[in-house]
């Protein structure tokens, strides 16, 4: 884990692939405690037609947070690195210079290496920090106590090798 704490941003920046929506309610409480006015929601197609966005955003909004707090960014991302290009772009787009990218605390470090190194060539001068959600099934301390915990370290371990051979 590779997690920073939040610090007052342009936008706030909630990361695709929680299905449980403990990211995008972060996020919330984030602009709901005024480190930035919105946060751009980042989501690709895949389940029957829809873009994660579509989903994540009224989760948000059935859990109390104004749908005004969000900003949809579908996108057609089918990794961290994919995702990130879209993102960085969106954020050039809106001319931002410092971001909090919450993510789920497992995928801290890795989405925060992708993020750093495309950061100085797609986006020179941005400043992003990282800042965790927890997850339901997984825990630092504890995740090898239950199954769906021991498959999200294998899973996020497979990922990081693979990043660092470029796939």
């Amino acid at each position: 884990m590779r997690s920073e704490p939040p610090v007052p941003a342009d936008i706030i920046v909630v990361l695709a692939g929680d299905y449980s929506g403990n990211r995008i309610l972060t996020a919330g409480d984030l602009v709901r405690r005024g480190f930035a006015s919105q946060a751009l929601v980042s989501g690709p197609s895949g389940a029957y037609g829809m873009y994660e966005t579509d989903l994540a955003i009224p989760f948000a909004v059935r859990h109390g947070y104004p749908a005004s707090y969000f900003v949809a960014l579908p996108n057609d991302g089918r990794s961290t690195r994919e995702e990130a290009i879209a993102v960085l772009d969106a954020l050039n787009k809106r001319h931002a210079h410092r971001v909090d990218i919450v993510t789920s605390d497992y995928h801290s470090r890795r989405a925060g290496n992708i993020y750093r190194a495309l950061t100085r060539s797609l986006a020179p001068g941005l400043e992003i920090h990282i800042v965790s959600a927890p997850d339901i099934s997984f825990s630092a301390d504890g995740w090898w106590k239950n199954r769906e915990g021991r498959k999200t370290f294998l899973l996020e371990w497979m990922k990081t090798v693979a990043a660092w051979f470029g796939m």
